[in-house]
């Protein structure tokens, strides 16, 4: 394909159309040549749709085929990692494209760089957290959240199935699990895209919604209680890993520990995300989130004490 194809593929797309007379202008090329190009690039796949007429043209329709990739080695091999470290990420939205990069743009590819790539896979490794929870309708979920649209769900809570409606602002992937973030009745509620039974978009949208990033940058609006968690070395050395605890302390004076609002709403589930720390962390306050921990302390002993009843 020449370089005269590939701009004309660059610059057709579905939100405006072009004259043959207008492209040949463009390029400085007859009106025949565009139509000679145009007629290529329908027979090699892109979807061009034309309208005839005193206002028609040509514009691309919105699942075009883009561009092909020119790549240097070092790029074609980066690319290829990047492939590999989103094989163990479930449901991806749009993730067809692994597929079709892993087979079709690799099959262009000059031998000497396909052996790199081949072996490459013998000499890297990304550990992921396996998970076993599917997520079908990342796709749709993304994009609603793109066009602000509203989507009807049957979602599966912890009190049970429920059909609700919302306005998706995103998605992350954390820990294995895809989470979709959502306006539901004037604040944003989180949802796991796997407890997702069936879903569908409406044509309502909402243009004062914010971004994912916009949303995970803002504070938090609930009120937190003053806390203060102590942690041995070792549990330092643990919370670097941890998204909340991460920037524990180290300062002279201070000790190695966090200091920081929680919101009581979220105290139980950060009693339980201490509990994998043991005896490398302590709740010094408030009173409610140490007895918290304590009690699920004990509960995970209490089996063990049966031996000495025996």
């Amino acid at each position: 394909m020449n370089e005269r194809r590939i701009a004309l593929m660059r610059i057709l797309d579905s939100r405006k159309k072009y004259t043959a007379r207008e492209l040949a202008e463009r390029f400085g090329v007859s009106v025949r040549t565009i139509q000679r190009d145009l007629d290529y690039l329908q027979q090699t796949g892109l979807p061009l749709y034309t309208e005839t007429g005193p206002h028609g043209g040509y514009r691309a329709l919105p699942n075009r085929l883009l561009p092909p990739l020119h790549l240097a080695r070092d790029e074609a091999l980066g690319l290829f990692l990047m492939l590999q470290l989103l094989e163990d990420i479930p449901d991806i939205p749009f993730g067809s494209v692994r597929g079709h990069l892993s087979e079709h743009y690799y099959a262009e590819l000059p031998q000497d760089v396909q052996d790199s790539i081949d072996q490459l896979k013998d000499y890297i490794s990304f550990r992921m957290i396996p998970t076993h929870a599917d997520s079908p309708h990342t796709s749709l979920i993304l994009e609603a959240a793109l066009n602000k649209r509203r989507v009807n769900m049957h979602y599966r809570s912890a009190s049970g199935a429920k059909w609700t409606q919302v306005y998706p602002i995103g998605l992350y992937f954390d820990h294995g699990y895809w989470y979709m973030p959502a306006h539901n009745k004037d604040r944003i509620i989180l949802y796991r895209s796997d407890r997702v039974i069936t879903i569908t978009m409406l044509d309502e949208t909402l243009d004062s919604l914010p971004t994912l990033q916009a949303w995970l940058a803002s504070e938090d609006s609930r009120v937190g209680i003053p806390s203060k968690i102590k942690f041995t070395a070792l549990g330092a050395r643990l919370a670097e890993s941890d998204t909340l605890f991460h920037n524990v302390s180290h300062q002279e004076g201070l000790g190695q520990e966090w200091h920081g609002h929680i919101p009581i709403e979220e105290f139980r589930y950060v009693s339980r995300l201490l509990l994998k720390y043991g005896p490398e962390a302590e709740v010094v306050y408030p009173q409610e989130l140490r007895m918290l921990v304590r009690k699920l302390l004990q509960n995970s002993l209490n089996p063990y004490l049966k031996d000495d009843e025996e």
